[in-house]
């Protein structure tokens, strides 16, 4: 499943919650109707969408079933996700977050670095998680840094600048 959103804090007193959507169709995915799915103590639970209206860019959703402040409180920090078959198609050069992970990276000279774990941050400023061999390296998510992203040969290249490698590293 794909993360689409995370549940920030509870909103109000009837039960709504505001959400930090890691979606670049916020509108399409979070509608009345909407089903999502969290991991509630290994537990995959589903949560229909009531209500949905947008404030600031976020969403603000009721839950059906959730329909006071402490039934909101008790899903903060939750992961929002749907089945990766459930994702709009992308165009060409257009990418998932979960597509990047367990990509090898390496430099333009062929050199390994690693492999991605992960992609943190947002939309305008990701970075890489990459699982190296002298340990965790996070490399900006940028075209100019990562020159060449080929998520079907599952292979990051990389022209970074001098010293981000050692940086980086933990």
């Amino acid at each position: 499943m794909a993360v689409v959103g995370r549940i920030a804090r509870a909103h109000g007193n009837r039960g709504q919650v505001i959400v930090n959507p890691e979606t670049d169709f916020p509108e399409q995915r979070f509608q009345p109707g909407a089903e999502l799915f969290v991991d509630r103590g290994g537990r995959v639970e589903t949560l229909a969408l009531t209500t949905v209206r947008f404030q600031h860019d976020r969403p603000v959703v009721g839950i059906a079933g959730v329909d006071t402040m402490d039934g909101a409180e008790a899903l903060a920090g939750l992961e929002l996700r749907v089945p990766v078959e459930q994702l709009a198609s992308l165009p060409d050069g257009s990418f998932y977050r979960h597509d990047l992970v367990g990509c090898r990276v390496e430099t333009r000279s062929g050199e390994r670095i690693g492999t991605v774990q992960g992609v943190e941050g947002t939309v305008g400023g990701s970075r890489l998680i990459v699982d190296g061999d002298r340990g965790e390296i996070l490399i900006p998510l940028a075209s100019e840094i990562c020159t060449t992203i080929d998520v079907a040969g599952r292979r990051i290249v990389v022209d970074p600048p001098a010293g981000l490698l050692e940086l980086n590293e933990s």
